[in-house]
């Protein structure tokens, strides 16, 4: 599934220091990650049932990521490649068009990297990190903007397999998802221009334990891109949701923007500036055939959409830039 020899290679040439410890022990890494799942090995069947299919045409910088046009196979072929992509369902992020199938992703992300692309420091020739990376579609953005590596790093291995779909479909380029969490990095890696981490900080029980471990990955100088829920309010308050936010129960803190700041402060980071605060819409996050369970329009109250079916504030996200010194 992974190709460690062309990995090792392409990072060989000019390896980033710190990343030589990583990469050696990265094939023990991954054993103990893929044994950890049942369907590993129907997911390895099923990315080996994938029809052969060259795409005439890829385009990674536009809303769906495009591998191929509908000409490229006929409609047999397409129906086939749809039963088998849609067996790694539920499709979270995206929206993706291969070979004419356009995967209606739960998210519209193409939403969210409009608002950052242009504050962003150009990814032109950067090695980039992607934490949380999901299913790679940021990934492909980066590619497309012109990062000269992308590492993706997810736990979920679900979405690591809908990577490697989208990746055998389109081939060869310098995009990888691992399956590991940040925590499975070694410390103090110093080594990638960009690190973004999207939709994780609220996850963690300690937000300060991840933006030091952001920093760590990042060279000096390096543009930490950090997308989270956050709340109205002033410097110092936040929110510490007492169950369940929005039906999710691994929510832990929701800090106000100037909260955040602070936080990013006191992490070490400077040039710090926030440059987008949207509230999430139905039109950004909402159930499709890709993507059937429950979304946006069950977690807030049907009557009053400004708060949760909990009673908390309805979803307002964040983008943070900040530069390690």
């Amino acid at each position: 599934m992974f190709d460690l020899n062309l990995f090792h290679r392409a990072l060989s040439q000019s390896p980033p220091p710190g990343l030589e410890q990583w990469i050696a022990g990265l094939p023990r890494q991954l054993e103990k990650a893929f044994a950890a799942h049942g369907e590993v090995e129907a997911w390895r069947r099923l990315l080996a049932s994938l029809p052969p299919v060259t795409p005439s045409v890829l385009a990674f910088d536009r809303p769906r990521v495009r591998v191929g046009l509908a000409s490229d196979c006929n409609d047999s072929t397409r129906r086939r490649l749809e039963s088998c992509l849609k067996v790694l369902h539920p499709w979270r992020k995206g929206p993706f068009e291969i070979f004419g199938l356009h995967i209606d992703s739960e998210w519209r992300c193409d939403m969210k990297w409009n608002r950052l692309a242009h504050d962003i420091a150009p990814l032109r020739g950067r090695l980039v990190l992607d934490v949380g990376a999901g299913n790679g579609y940021y990934g492909w953005r980066m590619l497309g903007a012109g990062a000269a590596r992308v590492i993706g790093i997810d736990p979920t291995l679900r979405y690591v397999f809908q990577f490697q779909a989208i990746k055998t479909l389109a081939g060869t380029h310098p995009l990888d998802l691992l399956p590991l969490a940040l925590e499975d990095l070694p410390p103090r890696l110093e080594a990638f221009d960009t690190v973004f981490s999207m939709g994780v900080l609220y996850h963690r029980r300690s937000p300060f334990d991840h933006l030091y471990a952001l920093k760590d990955c990042l060279r000096p100088g390096g543009e930490l891109v950090l997308e989270t829920l956050v709340i109205e309010g002033g410097e110092g308050e936040v929110l510490v949701p007492p169950g369940r936010y929005a039906k999710m129960r691994n929510v832990w803190f929701i800090p106000a923007p100037a909260t955040l700041e602070c936080w990013l402060q006191r992490a070490g980071y400077r040039r710090i500036r926030c440059i987008d605060v949207s509230r999430t819409g139905f039109e950004e996050q909402r159930s499709t055939d890709w993507m059937t369970f429950q979304s946006l329009p069950d977690f807030l109250d049907p009557d009053n959409p400004e708060w949760t079916v909990e009673g908390l504030p309805a979803p307002r996200r964040a983008i943070f830039l900040a530069e390690k010194p």
